[in-house]
């Protein structure tokens, strides 16, 4: 027997997109997507300001590099951000979003970085922690031996440090596609789909009748 005709129009229309259709359409919604988030995301501009601990005639440099990574620990500590927050003119709970330290395994350095949606700001929250935390390290160094004094200013960045309208476009298109691929791999096959909407055949009459007879 023929094929159902009255088959429903949401499958007709399925069958007829081909199958790439979906990653098509994902990659480029997607990427319209990630090109408006980076378009209205304000930018964000980064910088870094170094703080170097110099041992004293009654330490050693293996003193001074475990101060160093005990120094970047407490940078962003109350104690320092209190008097940081005066110089940079933002309350401590901003400077605590948004300034991070880091230091080096090999060397007793202390990178202080912050972050800001204006370069200028992101540079004062910077120099504003390094020197709070170099005045916190001078008033123990009869106890610690060891100093810290500033290897670099941070300086006012010129270009922002957060993905450009391209980057978040093609990171967007790029998870669109993959979501494509994915309700691809989902849709259930063509062969199901059709045994799925198909009636059940019903033999005719002389097809009935032979097998009567044959029995």
């Amino acid at each position: 027997m023929t094929e159902n005709p009255r088959r429903p129009a949401a499958l007709r229309r399925t069958k007829a997109l081909p199958p790439w259709s979906l990653l098509a359409a994902g990659a480029v919604a997607g990427g319209l997507l990630g090109g408006a988030y980076g378009a209205v995301k304000a930018p964000v501009y980064s910088a870094t300001a170094y703080v170097v601990a110099v041992p004293t005639a009654k330490s050693d440099p293996a003193s001074a590099l475990g101060f160093a990574q005990a120094y970047g620990r407490v940078a962003t500590q109350l104690a320092v951000l209190g008097d940081a927050q005066v110089w940079a003119g933002v309350p401590v709970n901003t400077l605590r979003r948004n300034v991070q330290t880091a230091t080096s395994p090999d060397a007793p350095m202390v990178a202080i970085t912050a972050t800001s949606t204006r370069a200028d700001l992101a540079a004062d929250m910077a120099n504003a922690v390094s020197r709070s935390l170099t005045l916190h390290a001078k008033s123990s160094r009869a106890a610690t031996n060891v100093e810290l004094q500033q290897f670099a200013r941070a300086v006012r960045p010129t270009a922002p440090s957060s993905a450009s309208t391209t980057v978040t476009g093609l990171v967007g298109a790029s998870a669109g596609g993959l979501l494509g691929g994915l309700a691809l791999l989902v849709r259930p096959k063509r062969g199901r789909e059709e045994e799925a909407v198909r009636p059940a055949a019903v033999p005719g009459p002389a097809v009935a009748a032979e097998a009567h007879g044959a029995l």
